[in-house]
């Protein structure tokens, strides 16, 4: 059996988790099951009227979506934007009990109802012996190709910020890390554990759109504005001497299968100074989203960082405000 690093932050259960307190939680962990092992032509059609039941009383994060549709689509319409709000909040809950199935079922069930596009990059990859960072936008769908690669015998690393509720925690990183050859590094340890287990071989999860503040980041253009964006892809992949590789899951609630789109690798970055790094990953971003905005999670803070002058969006009383 492999040797378990330090530094992989492999989920515990704890005691607590059996106090009151977590009693909802573990509601919402048997209703989330109940549907996992529902077939999805019945439960597809109950979880979009569930998310969007959900996406009125989730004020707040309404809000942000519909702030951040505003700057990065001015050019829709009202009307528009918020189909595209309503749509999200219906393929969240469809994304992640699918994600929640692949936990509880034999991958191969799973299998049969994805579509991968670009399938023959990977395979490349794999017969080259190559390291590969994927590039992956938050899309509702994003632990899926991992988890799926992992169940294939590939060996996956990933980073992510840990939950506030421990018990939903505790389960969620343990789908993570169902398939054997899957690691996980908590972003409060720091880059170098994902850097490690690239350069051992461990196919990379990077998530590229997270607002890290503007000390280390470069302004530059997402859709019809611009983000602080950090362009640490271009110092990653010439350290784990990695190829850096699109990829975005969709879920398309009319078939009920799950489309994975796989672009060319981005060669273009070797040479690349920092700006244009920064700048080629949120095009890739946009590439992806833009045929399918309903599958990106524009509930985070996206556009958080100004520049000097600038006015935060979250903080502009006259968008949405909140009814006293």
């Amino acid at each position: 059996m492999e040797k378990k690093p330090v530094n992989e932050f492999i989920p515990e259960f704890k005691n607590e988790f059996l106090l009151p307190r977590y009693w909802g939680a573990w509601l919402g962990v048997a209703a989330i099951s109940a549907m996992a092992l529902t077939p999805p032509s019945i439960r597809d059609p109950l979880l979009a009227k569930l998310g969007r039941i959900g996406g009125r009383f989730g004020k707040s994060a309404r809000r942000r979506a519909r702030i951040n549709l505003l700057y990065c689509f001015p050019e829709y319409s009202e009307e528009k934007r918020e189909a595209i709000v309503n749509g999200m909040f219906e393929t969240a809950p469809q994304a992640m009990v699918m994600m929640a199935e692949l936990a509880l079922r034999d991958p191969k069930k799973v299998l049969s109802r994805v579509n991968w596009h670009g399938a023959e990059i990977l395979e490349t990859f794999r017969q080259n012996n190559e390291n590969v960072i994927f590039l992956v936008p938050h899309g509702w769908g994003v632990d899926i190709p991992a988890m799926l690669l992992a169940s294939q015998g590939q060996k996956m690393s990933a980073m992510f910020h840990n939950q506030k509720n421990q018990l939903i925690d505790y389960f969620w990183n343990r789908a993570r890390r169902r398939f054997d050859g899957s690691r996980i590094h908590a972003r409060n340890d720091g880059i170098k554990p994902f850097i490690t287990s690239i350069r051992k071989g461990y196919w990379g999860y990077y998530l590229p759109d997270q607002d890290h503040g503007a000390e280390h980041s470069e302004f530059v253009d997402f859709f019809a504005t611009y983000k602080a964006t950090l362009p640490a892809i271009g110092r990653m992949m010439k350290v784990c001497r990695a190829r850096v590789v699109p990829l975005f899951p969709v879920y398309n609630a009319k078939t009920h299968c799950l489309d994975v789109y796989i672009r060319p690798p981005m060669d273009d970055l070797n040479d690349a100074d920092d700006r244009t790094i920064a700048r080629r990953m949120n095009e890739e971003v946009e590439i992806f989203v833009r045929p399918n905005p309903e599958q990106y999670t524009w509930i985070l803070k996206l556009l958080k960082t100004r520049k000097e002058g600038d006015i935060e969006p979250y903080k502009r009383k006259d968008l949405w405000p909140k009814k006293k």
